[in-house]
């Protein structure tokens, strides 16, 4: 039987996470929700702490510093009894209980092995071949990823979503890509306040994934990754992508 487990790691996201704790709290095929609070500065706890009493599968973890995105959802794993994970970042907008059935189906039904989501504002390249590589919104299977806390917490800060993609292609894993097209992400210039800000997050969200994955590895990912796909259409890839495929 498939039992979920919903890992929400949160930042400084006062401003969003109760509408996306607002959809996944009440969903009926998730079982438990563990937020895990960052070291925000901004009253975030707080705010998912307010919906315990009317939802005891909840749990907020607090982190006395910010150690970034992959440490955060490390703890949550640790403290996880699902048989599967649900990973959502907590900033999402236009999330529906719809676009959580549609993420959960395919391990559920046993059509996928894994999911992987595909939002409305994905960068258009991605939206093009079909695959987010770096998306944050997965289901998987907790065994997957409670056996390897140790590695986790030794990643970078955002080094986890291409550490599960070597994980998946090294077994084999069925993945179904589910396309979320009235979901966003708000862009990081947004939520800071300033382009500038948003500039600099970005470079240190990049640098994180290619201290854990080399450069010329990502298109490799993406390539086997969509050899594994049991959903979802996309175009080809260009040939040039392609000839530069590490062998």
């Amino acid at each position: 039987m498939t039992t979920i487990t919903c890992i929400l790691p949160a930042y400084n996201e006062a401003p969003r996470i109760g509408a996306v704790l607002e959809r996944v709290l009440d969903h009926r095929q998730i079982a438990e929700v563990i937020v895990i609070d960052d070291g925000s500065s901004d009253g975030t706890a707080e705010i998912a702490e307010g919906y315990r009493d009317a939802h005891p599968h909840l749990r907020v973890l607090r982190q006395t510093q910010n150690g970034g995105k992959t440490a955060a959802v490390a703890a949550g794993i640790a403290e996880a009894a699902g048989s599967h994970l649900l990973l959502l970042d907590s900033d999402l907008l236009g999330l529906t209980h719809a676009d959580l059935g549609a993420l959960i189906a395919p391990v559920a039904n046993g059509e996928a092995d894994v999911t992987i989501s595909l939002r409305r504002n994905a960068p258009r390249i991605w939206r093009v071949i079909g695959l987010d590589y770096i998306s944050g919104e997965r289901v998987i299977p907790r065994e997957m990823l409670d056996e390897r806390l140790e590695a986790l917490n030794a990643l970078p800060r955002f080094g986890l979503e291409v550490f599960m993609n070597r994980l998946w292609i090294a077994e084999r894993a069925r993945i179904a890509v589910v396309s979320w097209p009235g979901v966003d992400s708000p862009m990081k210039s947004a939520k800071l306040g300033n382009w500038r800000a948003g500039v600099a997050a970005d470079a240190r969200m990049i640098r994180d994934i290619f201290r854990t994955i080399a450069p010329h590895r990502a298109l490799g990912q993406i390539v086997a990754m969509r050899s594994l796909r049991v959903r979802g259409e996309a175009q080809a890839l260009p040939r040039k992508w392609l000839e530069r495929i590490p062998r």
